[in-house]
């Protein structure tokens, strides 16, 4: 058998192992929606409404193996959190769809989102937002986010390193904000970059232990209201030591 027959042989069978892969994600993702609106359905976490199909459509087309280190689909799509190095997690789906949901993006909106983590939070917004800006304080994570995000083609995402308490003014005013890290109270630099209309979601209270996930709807230039949809637990809002 020649060289050449011995590659393409080799080929073919990469091809049908890609392709026999592909098709398990889609699968395992299919699920994972599935469970989300099951849940839904029978804890009734999403409120008086149901999931946003808008939402559900987004977690369903967005590839949440390729944001983990072990890029497998039975452990990318199950209903829990995964390690993602240095101390972070990926959220659980449910929670991903259910802040989402809460900020309740429109098409043309500017989103901020502060952790970027592995970059998934922010993929899944970007399938409802015009563009979403978002912040990392770990250099590793955000420099492997940002090439991830750009491999898979979203162009409308912006990814900053840095201490995302003070925002990122240059993107704003923003029609929603998702922090996806913990802290004590809201950033007053948060809610005054956020747009009269808007809506700001994110887990408050101490560190390691349950948090409240709250939303704050900005009614006036400089007048909100505050409600808490229900507890969670994140991992700590990292601040720069400067």
């Amino acid at each position: 058998m020649n060289t050449l027959l011995l590659v393409m042989i080799s080929i073919v069978a990469g091809l049908r192992e890609v392709s026999a892969q592909d098709a398990e994600c889609v699968r395992e993702r299919a699920a994972m929606v599935e469970t989300i609106r099951g849940y839904a359905r029978s804890h009734g976490v999403f409120g008086q409404q149901k999931p946003s199909e808008r939402v559900l459509e987004a977690m369903g087309q967005t590839q949440r193996h390729l944001f983990i280190p072990e890029r497998s689909c039975s452990i990318a799509y199950a209903d829990m959190p995964v390690p993602i190095g240095f101390g972070q997690t990926i959220s659980q789906p449910l929670i991903v769809a259910l802040m989402t949901q809460l900020a309740n993006v429109a098409p043309d909106d500017v989103v901020l989102e502060i952790g970027t983590g592995s970059g998934y939070q922010a993929a899944v917004l970007a399938r409802l937002a015009r563009n979403v800006c978002t912040i990392e304080i770990i250099p590793q994570l955000a420099e492997a986010a940002a090439k991830t995000l750009r491999e898979l083609a979203y162009d409308n995402v912006n990814v900053r390193r840095g201490d995302g308490y003070a925002g990122w003014p240059e993107c704003s005013p923003f029609d929603a904000i998702v922090v996806t890290a913990a802290l004590g109270q809201v950033p007053q630099p948060l809610i005054e970059q956020l747009r009269v209309g808007g809506r700001l979601v994110m887990p408050v209270g101490p560190a390691y232990t349950t948090q409240q996930l709250t939303v704050v709807e900005k009614i006036g230039p400089s007048e909100t209201t505050t409600r808490v949809v229900g507890l969670v637990r994140f991992v700590p809002f990292t601040r720069s030591p400067d």
